[in-house]
């Protein structure tokens, strides 16, 4: 049974990956698997037009290709003969032919009874066997031509004969290997096994153990002489079976146990058989898969009467009792109406070790196609049929070292020209920069291509600056669009582009052109200032942005620093020295941010100077200027109270805070003025009218906290004594006051002037907060009682510690006054001594006086603890 079966492709071989008229859409979306080429050359024109294939054996320097008329031609791989190697080896048809690894030598049979040995390059091993009866198999020892091998070769008919050389003087010898089952009737001998088919099934014999290890059945009723078994060794111990409708793929294991039944070392396992639709004509491995060549058991109708139908090649993945199909190709094979299974055969050389080598000969009479898997080149010609021009590029550009065919830049341009040829302009865009690489020629095309479609816009953002730099002439072209079409897109060019890829001073004439046809175009004269910036025009540049300033939208100007930026990287001061309120025009903040990093260039007294007319501008000015530091502009203090007091209100009064350096009835004034209540406050308690200033709170800001927060500031009785007397009527005030006055004063003083019967909110609480207040003053007076008491015993104790510790003294030390040893071992000259706390030591005798109390030397340096108290 099958599974998944994908349906049938009609190939032409003559046209590889042609598909014929029958196939259906579904076949469009799945890539083929195998690629054909019918071999001609010689093969074609000089053995085919005269003779018919009988068998085929490959290797991989040549072919050899028997006939019915018993010829045996030597190819190459692409059909061309070679010269001196066709072999006349028998009479009648050749039946098998078998080459040893090395290709030296080839083995053929025939009906007429002969096996030849034919050495293509020496006649050394040439043997000629006559056996009487027709051959219809021989296979050679792989090793067959390596010295002292045995020249071993295997024939079959109705008898499995081993024939070798050996002995004294290298006779030729025989063995019988097996008979009695039928003619045999093919032979293939891989390594160590020899397997071989006869009318019963097929058997594999051990030549290291000389003994035959299994039995494989035919498993069907076919005639063998009309379904011949196909064999091929997949490995050196896989052999893969086909025959009539039968595929089974066998393992040759080791056997691990030897056990009392003497059984061979080695067995045979099936590890996978399934059933065709059709009969099997050949089998050969195709990485996990095989391939088959099939022949469909039903014929078709062709005038009166019945014909064969085209053979299939098959791809399956085999599994037990079932196989999924992969890929079912019809060949057009020549007279395939005409034959039948015996007639085609499938040979295969493939390498065990590259995957890429597998080639498969599809044999019949009057053709021979080989089919091959489908390489890098053919995928990316599936791909392109497919217009899948993006995975192709992707597969060319890790595969190039692959292939042959196809080049990168070949597919890139078909990628290009497909996605133009579309109107995909933002893909085809896309791509340059990953198609075009470093191809100067390439790219300078490409934006021909793209300039004929209008489309620049969409790749300038791809051009290459570096890595290949283009021609001037390409770069100036796509300004000159962008001039014309895109004026926001030339001016990014401009600005984005280096001036060494173009002629700058051919696109400013450019630009004027425009310019003077469209005089108010502000996105023209910002391209044009960054024109004259990169042909080092500065004084031009910066007259062109004041122009574009003068005449374009605020919204326009908002955010655009490109004067501002030319100004400071060419130092352009001197030009702007007396266009100072112009730029605060265009744009205030940068304009005296630009100032204020240039102080040095442009000073304080001439900035004022230009703009004293223009107080908006003045205090953006100076207010940058105080931020950054309020000394640099003490002398203007005066006008920026005016000024913060006119734009910035909220600023004025941290600014007086701050300064010291304005007139303060000025300041007043401008408070007064503007009702600004605060600022009086602040204001009047420092010119000292302090109860002004609390009439201001009380009565205007009407704030008890700030009231108070004054009060606590000042420290002042008599403020206490107004705010109370202010308060006293007022039970709003009154709470605030009982809240936060205990701690600086009296409650006394408030409670017994609150008249009898008002009434407070929260009294209290305010009450409550009060006691606790006082409690809280008690408990820390009393805590700070106790801590100064405990210090100080303890500091008495350590005096007294201290005083009451011995002091040591050696026998160097002198009395200063005398500058005698303090200590003596004569106790003639010996003497009291007195040593003060502070370590000086003197002679009793030599103090003025007896009971003096301090260190002589330690009173005078003024001394502290230490210097007072002796011990004698």
């Amino acid at each position: 049974m099958a599974t998944s079966t994908p349906d049938k492709r009609q190939v032409d071989p003559d046209y590889a990956e042609a598909e014929g008229s029958d196939s259906e859409e579904s076949e469009e979306d799945s890539e083929p698997k195998l690629k054909y080429e019918r071999i001609g050359n010689d093969l074609k024109n000089k053995l085919l037009s005269k003779d018919c294939v009988s068998c085929l054996a490959v290797h991989p320097k040549f072919l050899a290709v028997g006939t019915h008329w018993g010829m045996i031609h030597i190819f190459d791989h692409a059909g061309n003969a070679v010269r001196d190697k066709e072999i006349a080896a028998h009479t009648t048809t050749v039946n098998q032919l078998s080459i040893d690894d090395n290709g030296d030598h080839v083995a053929s049979c025939s009906d007429d009874g002969r096996v030849m040995i034919s050495g293509l390059y020496s006649a050394d091993n040439n043997q000629s066997i006559n056996f009487d009866r027709p051959v219809k198999a021989v296979a050679i020892d792989p090793k067959f031509g390596k010295y002292g091998s045995g020249k071993n070769f295997v024939t079959g008919d109705d008898k499995l004969i081993l024939n070798e050389k050996g002995g004294l003087f290298n006779r030729h010898k025989t063995v019988l290997l097996h008979q009695g089952e039928g003619l045999i009737r093919e032979i293939k001998w891989k390594g160590d096994f020899i397997a071989w088919t006869n009318d019963h099934g097929v058997k594999i014999f051990d030549m290291s153990s000389r003994s035959r290890i299994t039995f494989i059945s035919k498993d069907h009723n076919y005639r063998p002489d009309q379904y011949q078994c196909s064999m091929c060794w997949k490995d050196s111990h896989t052999l893969l079976l086909a025959w009539a409708d039968k595929v089974k793929v066998c393992v040759v294991k080791d056997r691990e146990d030897r056990d009392a039944r003497d059984l061979p070392q080695r067995y045979v396992e099936i590890t996978a058989m399934f059933t065709l639709d059709s009969f099997a004509c050949g089998i050969s491995p195709l990485n996990n898969s095989l391939v088959i060549l099939t022949f469909e058991k039903d014929g078709q109708g062709e005038g009166n009467r019945q014909v064969s139908k085209r053979p299939h090649l098959l791809i399956v993945e085999p599994h037990m009792d079932y196989f999924e199909e992969i890929s079912n190709d019809a060949l057009s094979v020549r007279g395939f109406q005409e034959y039948k299974p015996r007639d085609y055969h499938l040979v295969t050389y493939f390498s065990e070790t590259i995957t890429d080598e597998n080639l498969f000969y599809i044999v019949s009479p009057k053709d021979i196609i080989i089919s091959k898997e489908r390489d890098t080149d053919d995928h990316i010609a599936w791909l392109l049929e497919r217009e899948d021009f993006e995975e192709a590029m992707d597969i060319v550009e890790k595969n190039q070292h692959l292939l042959r065919k196809h080049s990168q830049k070949d597919v890139a341009k078909q990628y290009l020209e497909f996605l133009l040829e579309n109107d995909n302009f933002v893909e085809a865009a896309r791509q340059c920069s990953r198609i075009l690489g470093k191809n100067k020629e390439l790219w300078e095309e490409e934006i021909w291509k793209f300039h004929s479609h209008k489309q620049l816009k969409v790749l300038a953002p791809y051009i290459p600056q570096n890595e290949p730099r283009l021609s001037p002439a390409i770069y100036e072209l796509v300004l000159y669009d962008f001039l014309n079409t895109d004026c926001e897109k030339f001016l990014s060019v401009v600005k984005e582009w280096p001036s060494d890829l173009y002629n700058v001073q051919t696109v400013i004439t450019a630009t004027l052109d425009r310019l003077d046809r469209e005089r108010n175009n502000t996105t023209l004269l910002r391209a044009l200032g960054e024109l004259y910036t990169l042909e080092k025009q500065y004084e031009k540049s910066l007259a062109i942005y004041l122009k574009y300033y003068s005449i374009a939208k605020p919204k326009d100007r908002l955010g655009n620093t490109d004067v501002f930026k030319l100004i400071h990287k060419y130092s352009l001061f001197s030009s702007i020295s007396d266009k100072i309120v112009q730029l605060m025009e265009f744009d205030g903040d940068q304009a005296a941010q630009l100032l204020i990093d240039n102080m040095d260039k442009l000073p304080i007294e001439q900035v004022v100077k230009q703009l004293e007319n223009n107080e908006k501008f003045l205090f953006t000015y100076l207010d940058k200027v105080c931020q950054k530091d309020q000394q640099l502009c003490q002398a203007y203090h005066g006008q920026l109270v005016k000024l913060y007091a006119e734009f910035a209100p909220k600023k004025l009064l941290p600014f007086l805070k701050s300064s010291i350096h304005y007139p303060l009835q000025r300041a007043m004034d401008e408070c007064q003025i503007r009702r600004l209540v605060p600022e009086q406050v602040y204001l009047l308690g420092r010119m000292g009218d302090l109860k002004k200033a609390l009439t201001l709170i009380t009565t205007e800001l009407k704030d008890v906290n700030q009231a108070i927060e004054f009060c606590k500031d000042k420290n002042d009785e008599e403020l206490w004594a107004d705010l109370i007397k202010f308060s006293i009527d007022k039970p709003t005030f009154i709470k605030g006051l009982l809240h936060n006055i205990g701690t600086h004063v009296d409650p006394i003083r408030l409670i017994p002037q609150i008249k009898v019967g008002m009434k407070i909110p929260g009294l209290r609480d305010s009450l409550v907060k009060i006691l606790q207040d006082y409690n809280l003053q008690m408990s820390l007076r009393e805590g700070c009682r106790k801590i100064l008491v405990a210090d100080s015993f303890n500091l008495l104790d350590r005096l007294v510690k201290t005083q009451r510790r011995g002091i040591s003294m050696d026998s160097s030390q002198v009395c200063p006054i005398c500058q005698q040893h303090i200590i003596v071992t004569d106790l003639r000259y010996a003497s009291n001594v007195v040593l003060f706390y502070c370590r000086h030591a003197f002679h009793e005798d030599c103090l003025p006086t007896h009971s003096m109390e301090r260190c002589t030397i330690c009173s005078t340096q003024r001394r502290g603890p230490g210097s007072k108290g002796m011990v004698k």
